[in-house]
């Protein structure tokens, strides 16, 4: 069997007497793309956090391609073959484009200070074949013809493409993708579903998403996993997640038990809307009648003068 390219077992966290994350566990292997969704303040984030190193797990560890990744650090997760975006873009906002994408290549340079600085042969061979790889990228998301544009002039959803790119750029083995459709129209949100699959095909990588569009995740995601308050409440296909009761509960925060209620509220809601509209005709018909009134009143001023 192939050891996966993630695992997690019993990950946890706690702050003080909370607990962030509880008996956390998930495995994604090469090529997968899981889900994981949840409740506004669920823990997700969070799972993302001590997946990078930014947070240090309390409890449990997790695993890349088989090697214990607990206690590392930030720059060496990313180098062991983790790679993120966030939920609020964090570019170089002063650099190109192009930079932003080179610069994720910068652990993959092997030319040394002097090379750099007297630019020998080997500095300007390198860099070329870097900026190809960066435009090739850039391609993916049809970024290309503004390889030379400051990066905060972006729009929006171009901004999220390449932090993307970028992202994509450090060779990774987990891309983990957090809300990258957040802010988007649906037309930029279909583009990135395209760009999400051809990432799949052409890297083979795993990854991880974090998302509030359901219909997307619904339509890319081959398992979902869903946790609310820190610990998972289910695993399963997108449509058993969707027909779910505790998924149901975590969002809409009713069950079963609510279907007499809502047969009941169908009811009510048609009484309330026949007294809202009894209450503005009332209202149009008070209106005219004061009109009357006035009209009236200036009327009988004109006569007496």
């Amino acid at each position: 069997m192939d050891t996966p390219v993630l695992e997690a077992k019993h990950l946890g966290i706690a702050f003080g007497g909370l607990k962030a994350v509880d008996d956390f566990n998930i495995s994604i292997n090469e090529g997968e793309l899981v889900g994981l969704i949840g409740p506004n303040g669920a823990g997700k984030t969070t799972v993302f956090n001590l997946l990078t190193g930014v947070y240090k797990p309390t409890e449990g560890a997790f695993f890349l391609c088989g090697k214990k990744m607990n206690g590392k650090k930030i720059h060496q997760v990313v180098q062991a073959g983790i790679a993120r975006t966030f939920q609020n873009i964090r570019l170089f906002k002063t650099m190109t484009v192009l930079d932003n994408v080179k610069v994720a290549f910068g652990m993959k340079f092997k030319y040394r200070l002097g090379s750099a600085l007297f630019r020998y042969t080997t500095f300007w061979k390198e860099e070329k074949d870097i900026e190809e790889k960066a435009m090739d990228l850039l391609k993916i998301f049809g970024l290309e013809e503004k390889a030379d544009y400051i990066s905060s002039n972006l729009p929006y959803g171009q901004q999220r493409k390449l932090e993307i790119a970028r992202a994509l750029a450090t060779g990774m083995k987990l891309l983990l993708l957090d809300e990258p459709a957040a802010g988007m129209n649906p037309t930029e949100t279909a583009e990135l579903l395209s760009c999400i699959n051809v990432i799949r095909e052409r890297f083979g990588i795993a990854i991880l998403l974090i998302e509030h569009d359901m219909s997307l995740v619904m339509k890319i995601c081959e398992r979902i996993i869903v946790i609310d308050y820190g610990i998972t409440i289910a695993e399963g296909l997108p449509a058993e997640i969707a027909a779910n009761p505790k998924v149901i509960m975590a969002y809409l925060g009713a069950d079963d038990e609510d279907d007499e209620f809502s047969e009941e509220s169908g009811s009510e809601e048609e009484s309330v809307k026949a007294s809202e509209n009894e209450f503005e005709d009332k209202a149009e018909l008070d209106l005219e009648n004061n009109l009357l009134n006035e009209q009236g009143k200036e009327t009988e001023k004109d006569v007496k003068s």
